[in-house]
């Protein structure tokens, strides 16, 4: 058995956050399973990282110390609260989202100066991130600014692994999403008809679900969507920008907008990682890992093997839809995948339609850092 020794790489030191995905396909080559204080023992292949997905029996998802609905739950609750989510993410509902989504899409892109640098990160990502997630659940406008300072200081207790920040970030999370449910409860009949009111009356084993679970669930909606929607605006934006013939492909034929925002987004993953523990002893990658033990499943890397994909740079819109991990795999898949598409077709769409040039500025753009992937500033010209 080939043991990898502990503290092999340091997923927070410069070199890695400078540019991730470059940092990730450099140790995917020399060390398939890599160990960190950080992530525990990191899976960067992706036949490796598809073994992990497909066996939640050994890969638990469950979270002894934080309820977290449902993506932190194993069966048979992952079961009894996946069935509740997957209802308000139907065909249905994200066809009667699309007019608002398109209205947030266009008034935002018409209002971005053109001809001169803009950074795109906060004039477009970050607020179309928020006005849609807002109007999906019905929240009101106030809530924007809140909860984007929210998400600035989460993605930092984060990275810095400040435990008691991130219990403190999260009771004030918490706090904005009792308020909204309290309202609702008081106003009764008077309460507005939207997804968050609708919440209200869900029922798991036949009993209500309680105050915990439902703001555990829109928390997971919330925090999920507004740091990957921005993100993946990001990075859609910053490879059209940069690759001027896949541009003109989409501005010719819109058609193909919702394959091609796939695939950008596999070459660049929007999120970087996702955890699990081990529940007995298993062997990856010719790596024995212990039971109890964290591993960590890096979709930046495993999308980007090049066993599966070839030359991972190399955009192509005839590949494989089930190779590509982006919104995940088994019974853990995204549970928020159909309103992820519909947000970012619409915004391409719109972004494409009412411009006539994107390109890059004289000034670089920085990267994001872990846990946060795509870029903090994002400067571009548009005409």
């Amino acid at each position: 058995m080939n043991k990898i020794q502990p503290h092999g790489w340091d997923p927070r030191s410069p070199a890695v956050l400078r540019d991730q995905i470059a940092a990730y396909d450099e140790l995917r080559g020399r060390c398939p399973v890599a160990h960190s204080d950080f992530l525990g023992w990191s899976i960067l292949r992706h036949d490796d990282v598809v073994r992990v997905l497909d066996d939640p029996e050994k890969f638990s998802n469950a979270l002894p110390h934080r309820l977290t609905v449902p993506n932190g739950m194993d069966q048979p609750e992952h079961t009894e609260f996946r069935r509740i989510h997957d209802r308000y993410f139907t065909p249905d509902l994200m066809d009667a989202l699309e007019p608002s989504c398109r209205q947030i899409a266009a008034h935002l892109v018409d209002g971005l100066t053109r001809r001169v640098p803009i950074d795109l990160m906060p004039a477009l990502a970050e607020i179309f991130a928020l006005r849609v997630q807002n109007a999906f659940l019905g929240w009101p406008a106030e809530l924007e600014e809140p909860l984007r300072r929210w998400t600035a200081k989460n993605r930092a207790a984060t990275l810095a692994q400040d435990r008691p920040a991130m219990a403190a970030i999260a009771v004030e999370f918490d706090g904005f999403i009792r308020d909204l449910l309290s309202a609702r409860r008081h106003a009764g009949d008077a309460a507005p008809d939207d997804l968050t009111t609708r919440l209200l009356g869900e029922r798991v084993w036949d009993r209500p679900m309680t105050d915990d679970e439902l703001v555990s669930l829109l928390r997971n909606w919330t925090v999920g969507e507004l740091s990957t929607i921005s993100a993946s605006v990001g990075i859609l934006a910053h490879y059209l920008a940069t690759h001027s013939s896949i541009q003109q492909l989409l501005r010719d034929d819109p058609t193909l907008i919702g394959a091609a925002n796939d695939e950008i987004l596999r070459l660049h993953a929007p999120l970087i990682a996702n955890r699990r523990v081990t529940t007995q002893p298993v062997e990856v990658g010719g790596q024995l890992i212990g039971a109890g033990e964290r591993v960590t499943v890096l979709w930046a890397s495993a999308n980007r093997d090049e066993h599966v994909f070839g030359d991972p740079d190399e955009f192509r819109l005839d590949r494989d839809p089930a190779d590509n991990l982006l919104y995940g795999r088994g019974i853990h898949a995204c549970p928020g995948a159909p309103l992820s598409r519909l947000e970012l077709r619409v915004l391409i769409e719109e972004l494409l339609a009412r411009s006539t040039e994107l390109t890059q500025a004289d000034v670089a753009p920085t990267r994001a850092h872990y846990p946060g992937s795509g870029f903090a500033t994002l400067p571009l010209m548009l005409r």
